[in-house]
């Protein structure tokens, strides 16, 4: 008896990175979907000059996938740009964030489930570098702070773990994820959160999806904004990320 025919995923997906593959035409990529969250996949002939996928499936290009389940991975049948986000290649560091974003999502994003919110999230980031409207340190705070709570990783910004107070100052610790007034900040690693960044933090993580690169913030407080959400990143994940080191040393050297 004949087995059914697979059925084919269409869906639009980002191509986060490209994978070393034995075929020297093929092209082995994971992919951020909507549906499916992330997804690895190959694209068969994709390196050919004349291959119709080729361009759709370069990293961070957005495309519309036509994807055929296999044993182990997806096939791609076929792949069609939606946006390429060219300026990012244009500019190292915008593009070296960008490659960051794009790890991040592979270490935090679901697998096969719906991952509509994330893909947004990184989207909304990557045209934002792409344009130049908005610093960059401050879009990588959205894109870290967001994300970790997409996943689950919101910090508690109430006020003081303690006693409850919300007036500034306060000190922040990455590693306990909580706020501690003067009083009661005992934490090692806390840091100390003007109410401009504290307001920022809470519009980025609790404010609506939408509207999450919607603010602005004296270049001071954007600095400050991203070194925290950073180190919180790092504390909650415990890990390192090279993309984010090379990001560090092209700044160093600006």
């Amino acid at each position: 008896m004949a087995s059914a025919p697979k059925q084919h995923l269409m869906t639009d997906g980002l191509i986060l990175r490209n994978y070393e593959t034995v075929a020297e035409t093929d092209r082995f990529i994971a992919i951020l979907t909507r549906d499916k969250g992330i997804l690895r996949a190959t694209a068969r002939g994709a390196k050919r000059v004349n291959s119709r996928s080729g361009a759709a499936t370069q990293p961070l290009c957005y495309a519309r996938l036509s994807l055929i389940p296999g044993r182990e991975k997806y096939i791609i049948e076929d792949a069609q740009p939606i946006e390429v986000f060219f300026p990012l290649r244009q500019d190292v560091e915008r593009l070296a964030l960008a490659q960051y974003f794009c790890e991040l999502a592979l270490s935090l994003c679901p697998s096969d489930s719906p991952a509509e919110d994330h893909l947004r999230l990184l989207l909304g980031g990557l045209h934002y570098l792409a344009a130049g409207e908005k610093a960059p340190l401050l879009i990588k705070a959205v894109v870290e702070g967001r994300l970790l709570c997409l996943e689950g990783y919101a910090p508690d910004l109430g006020g003081c773990s303690h006693c409850g107070r919300e007036e500034t100052p306060l000190w922040f610790s990455p590693t306990a994820g909580t706020l501690f007034c003067g009083d009661h900040v005992t934490a090692g690693d806390a840091m100390q959160v003007s109410s401009g960044v504290l307001a920022a933090l809470r519009h980025i993580l609790y404010g609506p999806f939408e509207r999450c690169f919607a603010f602005s913030l004296p270049p001071s407080d954007v600095a400050a904004l991203a070194t925290l959400t950073e180190r919180f990143l790092l504390a909650q994940q415990q890990k390192s990320y090279k993309t984010l080191e090379f990001y560090h040393t092209l700044r160093e050297g600006i």
